[in-house]
């Protein structure tokens, strides 16, 4: 059975690799699994800048296949922030709950139509021999008026998944598995390259 590290410390995340990716086919470990004890700031660009400096660092010093992800919210009304600074966005002191206070306040006086936002996930992977690739998955929403739901994690209580008119939060963990941005990055990262690992 293949094995693969997945640069996270997020049990939120981990649960969701694991749940997409399967304990059939792929053994999957986290950082704690092979006591990764270094820091990699999240400071570059973009979602693919940071999710490579993680899968390439850890796949460096474990000499496994490592995924690693860099995912984020996107808010048309606010010029597609918090983006790549979603996990930092309002102070890096600041819990999820107060985030998704700060992004009410800041849309509360933005009617339904214009409050579209989008999660998307980029997926980079990189092999102890440098080869290295990477994938994208978006889940199109709106952004609700309040929080509901007591699932998931991070932003999903104010996002409402195109799909279901339901916030990500409120869904069930098989069927978010279905349509969420790091599912579809997940599943593309199977079909394109892990499956012939």
């Amino acid at each position: 059975m293949t094995e693969i590290v997945v640069a996270t410390r997020n049990q939120g995340k981990l649960r969701e690799f694991r749940a997409v990716l399967g304990p059939e086919n792929f053994k999957i470990l986290s950082l704690d699994d092979i006591a990764f004890s270094g820091e990699i700031a999240e400071d570059g660009a973009d979602y693919l800048e940071n999710a490579r400096k993680k899968s390439r660092s850890v796949a460096k010093a474990c000499g496994k296949i490592v995924l690693a992800d860099d995912s984020g919210i996107e808010i048309d009304a606010l010029d597609g922030k918090p983006g790549v600074h979603s996990a930092r966005f309002g102070g890096a002191d600041l819990d999820s709950t107060a985030r998704n206070e700060i992004v009410l306040k800041l849309l509360q006086s933005v009617q339904h139509p214009k409050r579209t936002a989008r999660f998307r996930c980029v997926l980079s992977i990189s092999l102890p021999d440098g080869r290295k690739y990477n994938c994208e998955g978006i889940c199109e929403g709106h952004i609700a008026i309040r929080p509901k739901g007591k699932n998931g994690f991070g932003y999903d209580p104010i996002f409402l998944a195109a799909e279901t008119g339901k916030t990500m939060a409120e869904l069930g963990p098989e069927e978010k598995n279905r349509i969420s941005h790091r599912a579809m990055a997940l599943r593309k990262a199977v079909q394109e390259c892990l499956m012939f690992f």
